[in-house]
């Protein structure tokens, strides 16, 4: 193989889902299109409620405003760009574009991972110490727990796109996905990655195992006291407080684990795609209806929400 780290390539070819024109040209840009319309709706639709209402201003919804800012700000950075090259024949990105994704990419994703630990651990003190929470939860931590999560996963992404991105590359800098994205960077190596390989493993376990960890030992006590509870009622309410992040987690953990937990080149590409678009985003579709749905709380803040603000517009 010829390889070529031309210093002049300011681009990436993103082949993306060109083996299948008929599919990309067609239902597929139609769907992404619309679930992503839809995914900007619902998260936003949070974020404005979250701060319109004071009600509202409470540990729980505080980190999940910024799970949806994070769902918004993810898939927004891979998903336009998908949308663009699957309108028109360009399948290109700027270096300087592929950059920015990469790094949103491992950053963003990585942040989700902390946060739902963040998650689990405000739930484990709502359910076990409930008596407690307030004191416990209090705006110096949560504030704090979020920060430490937007900052290590950051510094760790700020440190690994770099390196992805200085790996010789063999070819004309075409990428075998739809973004830019580290394993298909690695991939596009004609040097040993192994070394690169075994780092990213290494920090998969850190970032996606470890927090991963934490939420299950959360859980372990939160049922545990749900199981002390005498009445019906009582259990089916501590349930309830955990039900939707339960179900997020299971929704993200599965897939991440799947596709990132494997060796390099073991998973079929095409199913890798597909992965990485479901992650991208049904994920965040579905984590405002999760949510919100059967949340009767914030159906009701929401109302009050709506309310205040037809009255601010009959007022203006």
């Amino acid at each position: 193989m010829d390889g070529t780290n031309d210093s002049t390539q300011n681009h990436f070819i993103l082949l993306g889902f060109s083996d299948r024109p008929h599919l990309q040209r067609g239902i597929l840009f139609v769907v992404i299109l619309i679930a992503y319309l839809l995914t900007l709706l619902g998260n936003t639709t949070i974020i404005l409620v979250y701060w319109l209402d004071p009600h509202l201003h409470t540990p729980m919804y505080f980190f999940l405003t910024h799970l949806s800012f994070l769902d918004l700000s993810f898939t927004t950075s891979s998903i336009s760009q998908l949308l663009y090259n699957l309108h028109g024949q360009d399948k290109t990105i700027s270096y300087t574009g592929c950059a920015i994704q990469l790094f949103l990419f491992l950053g963003l994703g990585g942040v989700e991972c902390l946060l739902l630990a963040v998650m689990a651990y405000d739930r484990f003190v709502a359910v076990c110490k409930p008596l407690h929470y307030m004191v416990i939860m209090n705006p110096r931590l949560y504030l704090g727990l979020v920060s430490v999560a937007w900052g290590c996963v950051l510094t760790n992404s700020f440190i690994m796109s770099p390196v992805t991105l200085s790996l010789p590359q063999c070819g004309y800098h075409k990428v075998d996905h739809f973004l830019c994205e580290m394993p298909a960077l690695i991939q596009m190596a004609y040097i040993n990655t192994l070394a690169i390989e075994d780092t990213v493993f290494v920090l998969a376990v850190d970032i996606v195992l470890s927090p991963l960890v934490f939420i299950l030992v959360s859980y372990s006590y939160i049922v545990k006291a749900v199981l002390q509870i005498r009445s019906a009622s009582g259990r089916q309410k501590a349930l309830n407080t955990c039900g939707s992040h339960l179900t997020v987690v299971s929704l993200f953990y599965g897939n991440i684990i799947y596709m990132y937990m494997q060796p390099g080149n073991n998973s079929s590409q095409d199913q890798g795609k597909f992965l990485t678009l479901f992650y991208n985003i049904v994920t965040p579709l579905l984590n405002p209806l999760i949510y919100t749905l059967r949340n009767k709380d914030w159906q009701e803040q929401r109302k009050r929400a709506e309310r205040r603000l037809q009255r601010s517009k009959g007022f203006s």
